[in-house]
């Protein structure tokens, strides 16, 4: 059977499950739309939160990074796992004790002001949006390749697809989809994983594979990588090469970033109790484990294959031919990708083969001056390809490459849906009812919620189509944005006395502070062409933009408590809400008001 028919029968009923979820489980209220009512199973919430929390960054362009870096970009498997723990025991049972919707509608209640509550609404809408944009890249990247269509005609579909099941669903229909979701990611992820591994060193656990032996050769698979990338110009992948400062702030900025996104905090309101809440977030640790165990090995795995295909006579033979790329099948995926213009080649020096290798090494250069080289004539290689490319990279059965196909659109699908959940919560809950309209009826909450979430898949689509970076790195701005203005916010209003002043004053410094150094990068509002500055060549120092919200968070926090300590304190009732909510007294039992 033709590869692309596989890939259509594995999508297509992939969809048709969601979609027929989401009609079954549609929501017919507000309770059921922000907070599927309350009545959400822990494992069940955990299986939908891994889901909901293991995006495109994650499932399509987290192994990419590590393939192509190394030991450096670990920090993304370290702070969103940290982050996670954070998360766990710092926010979400206080969170859910405190019985509200939104985490906006949390800040205004704590801080006892509206004021509070609509600039919590403008940072988790830009930190959101932001983050759907990372999401919608990895959309594109996957329906262009299993379609067959171009980068931005695959972002355009899964659009569509997004629009029709998260709209409808709402919570409660996101919430079983993402189960779903959760099953097919993970099969996708771990099975190609695991025939690889095998594969390349007989070992069936990828995790056990990345420290085992390469067969073919006989050395330790890490020795052997680290051999033939040192060989092309390319740094060692098991060593240390970036700046250990940026290194720590861009790990701490994921991790409290990753306690403060608000989609994720979301899915602890859907529980019945407090105690489901603790329960929750170790179940969801559990079915993340699962996959981030085995990133590490998939990206050092794929980068082996890799190089070895463009070098198959060994790095000190001939390179690959421009006749066995187009003729031969196991390079058939290179000419497919090809397609979606996220991998492409060229035979600079006309001598019939690819050179691939890094041009930008001195070592490097002298070579290939006298070999002839005209530089690396891979020009192309999107990582955020990687991990659906990995099958055929690895000349894996058609089945195991549409699995894939449906596990990445899963992944880059359920934390979409998350994440308009939270902006149209947002937007309808609380500056539609907690602002400007608070008569409104249910009815009209909810169609205002809905949307709410129809312009923002249309902005988020308009600048998936130009993003500011591969998918992990647009999340990490997120990320960022998160870490700069809600987490201070949140824990502030849990274990601190600060008030409202304070709170504003920090979210908004924080924010903004954040905000303006990320443009000053990336472009404004990420146009093209209208930045200042690279990563390569940072404003303060070392510190890249995808670092510094861990320094606005510092400056949220001390904003906020030098704004409160000028201003006049909490009130008693306040104190109150504060002590009762932190203090476990009667946590079983959480209450809505």
């Amino acid at each position: 059977m033709d590869q692309f028919v596989i890939n259509l029968i594995f999508v297509g009923a992939s969809f048709a499950l969601y979609i027929g979820i989401a009609i079954w489980a549609r929501a017919g209220s507000t309770s059921e739309f922000y907070a599927a009512g309350r009545g959400v199973h822990p494992v069940t919430n955990g299986m939908a939160t891994a889901a909901d929390w293991m995006s495109a960054a994650s499932f399509i362009s987290m192994a990419g990074l590590i393939a192509f870096v190394g030991y450096d970009n670990s920090t993304y498997l370290m702070g969103w796992t940290g982050g996670y723990v954070l998360l766990a025991l710092l926010l979400a049972p206080y969170l859910r004790k405190f019985g509200k919707y939104t985490v906006s509608e949390f800040i205004g209640d704590r801080f006892y002001s509206k004021t509070a509550r609509m600039v919590a609404v403008l940072c988790l809408i830009i930190a959101s949006v932001t983050y759907v944009i990372g999401q919608m890249t990895g959309v594109g990247v996957a329906f262009g390749r299993f379609l067959e269509v171009s980068n931005t005609t695959g972002l355009l579909i899964g659009a569509c697809v997004v629009f029709a099941y998260a709209v409808f669903g709402g919570m409660k229909g996101v919430t079983y989809t993402q189960v779903a979701q959760y099953v097919v990611l993970i099969l996708a992820y771990t099975i190609p994983a695991i025939f690889i591994s095998l594969q390349l060193t007989g070992n069936p656990i990828p995790g056990l594979g990345l420290f085992g032996t390469h067969e073919a050769s006989g050395e330790p698979l890490l020795a052997k990588l680290d051999e033939i990338v040192r060989e092309l110009g390319f740094a060692e992948y098991t060593t240390h090469h970036s700046d250990t400062l940026n290194m720590v702030l861009f790990t701490l900025s994921l991790m409290i970033g990753t306690a403060g996104l608000p989609h994720v905090i979301m899915r602890f309101f859907t529980v019945p109790k407090v105690a489901d809440a603790r329960w929750s977030a170790g179940w969801a640790l559990v079915f993340i484990a699962l996959l981030y165990l085995t990133a590490p090995a998939v990206g050092a795995m794929a980068r082996l294959n890799i190089t070895e295909l463009m070098w198959p006579n060994g790095t000190g033979g001939d390179a690959v031919a421009v006749q066995t790329i187009e003729t031969e099948q196991e390079y058939l995926w290179m000419k497919t990708w090809q397609k979606t213009g996220l991998l492409d080649w060229e035979d600079k020096n006309g001598d019939g083969l690819i050179q691939y290798y890094n041009d930008a090494n001195p070592e490097m250069q002298a070579k290939a001056a006298e070999n002839g080289w005209a530089g690396n004539e891979l020009t192309r290689f999107n990582q955020d390809i990687l991990v659906l490319a990995n099958p055929e990279i690895a000349n894996l059965p058609g089945w195991v490459i549409g699995l894939v196909a449906a596990g990445g659109l899963a992944a880059a699908l359920s934390t979409a849906a998350g994440l308009l959940l939270a902006i149209s919560s947002a937007v309808s809950h609380d500056l539609m009812k907690g602002q400007f309209t608070p008569n409104i009826s249910e009815k009209g909450e909810l169609l205002s919620a809905r949307i709410a979430m129809a312009v923002a898949i249309v902005v988020a689509t308009w600048l998936g189509l130009n993003p500011p970076g591969f998918a992990a790195q647009t999340v990490a701005l997120a990320f960022g944005l998160a870490a700069a203005s809600i987490f201070p916010a949140l824990m502030m209003g849990i274990f601190t006395k600060v008030n409202n002043h304070g709170a504003v004053a920090g979210m908004l410094a924080g924010l903004i502070v954040t905000l303006v150094y990320i443009f000053l990068h990336k472009g404004w509002f990420f146009i093209p062409d209208t930045n200042s500055f690279t990563d390569a060549n940072p404003l303060l120092g070392t510190i890249q933009s995808t670092s510094f919200g861990a320094v606005g968070a510092m400056i949220n926090f001390a904003v906020a408590f030098a704004v409160s300590r000028m201003t006049s304190p909490i009130p008693q009732e306040i104190e109150d809400l504060v002590e009762s909510v932190r203090v476990p007294k009667g946590a079983a039992a959480a209450t809505d008001h």
